[in-house]
């Protein structure tokens, strides 16, 4: 029979960057989890202590890693690609250095801690498998598993990668047809914003069903349905989300 703090299943059994949760002698989690916030930010301004090779190996305790790693290499591409789309629709000092705050600190960091905020209460409060239902996945206790921030802050960061791919990359090379009021351009942007932020959905929720303490996480799921719609909307009614979407945060008319 399994114990009732069993620890979490070998994390590679889930995506790459789970770490597995370390409990202490007694059975119970590491009270020293709470402290993982602090610790995270620390590292940031330590380049030795950040592992910039794929992933790690070593356990933690808990589902959060402590390296910044990743947040601190997209926050310089994202700065890099906010220099390019400066330089090439906003050629001013002002507009450029207004464009890295808003890529970065508003696209990027603050929507990541909503989104975050927002999984760490909806997914604890309503996925978590309640204490009544016996076993959870891969032979958790149900209810013994706890919900981080961190790991959910982790999710959001990560989920961030594709739109920075699609949507501050190759939009910005296919910028000079996505501008065009054409069936192709409107049917290639807005074609940009449904994969990118499907791939956003769909890590996601990986990320949320790697926990095993949740259940019924596809419901995770149910954005992409919902961008799909928008799409077959958008298209329908020729607004091109490119060309309207780029000028808002461009700050250009």
């Amino acid at each position: 029979m399994a114990s009732r703090y069993s620890p979490p299943p070998n994390r590679t059994t889930f995506s790459p960057h789970v770490t597995t949760a370390r409990y202490g002698a007694s059975g119970r989690p590491d009270s020293r989890s709470s402290l993982r916030l602090p610790v995270f930010f620390r590292r940031i301004f330590k380049y030795p202590q950040m592992d910039f090779e794929v992933w790690t190996d070593e356990t933690k305790n808990s589902w959060s890693r402590d390296d910044p790693s990743f947040i601190v290499l997209l926050t310089f591409f994202l700065t890099l690609t906010a220099i390019a789309w400066g330089l090439a629709y906003v050629p001013s000092f002002g507009s450029i250095v207004r464009l890295i705050f808003s890529l970065v600190f508003l696209h990027f960091l603050f929507t990541s801690l909503v989104f975050a905020a927002t999984g760490y209460f909806l997914c604890g409060k309503f996925l978590k498998v309640p204490a009544s239902e016996g076993l959870g996945r891969a032979g958790i206790t149900s209810g013994s598993g706890e919900m981080e921030f961190m790991y959910c802050f982790e999710i959001g960061v990560r989920s961030f990668f594709p739109i920075w791919v699609f949507l501050y990359v190759i939009q910005f090379l296919m910028m000079p047809l996505l501008s065009r009021d054409y069936w192709i351009s409107i049917f290639l942007g807005n074609s940009l914003y449904l994969i990118a932020f499907s791939f956003y959905s769909i890590i996601t929720f990986l990320g949320y069903n790697a926990l095993p303490f949740l259940h019924h996480t596809e419901v995770l799921l149910m954005p992409v349905v919902v961008l799909v719609i928008l799409w077959a909307v958008s298209m329908l009614c020729g607004f091109n989300v490119a060309k309207n979407v780029v000028q808002i945060w461009l700050f250009v008319d």
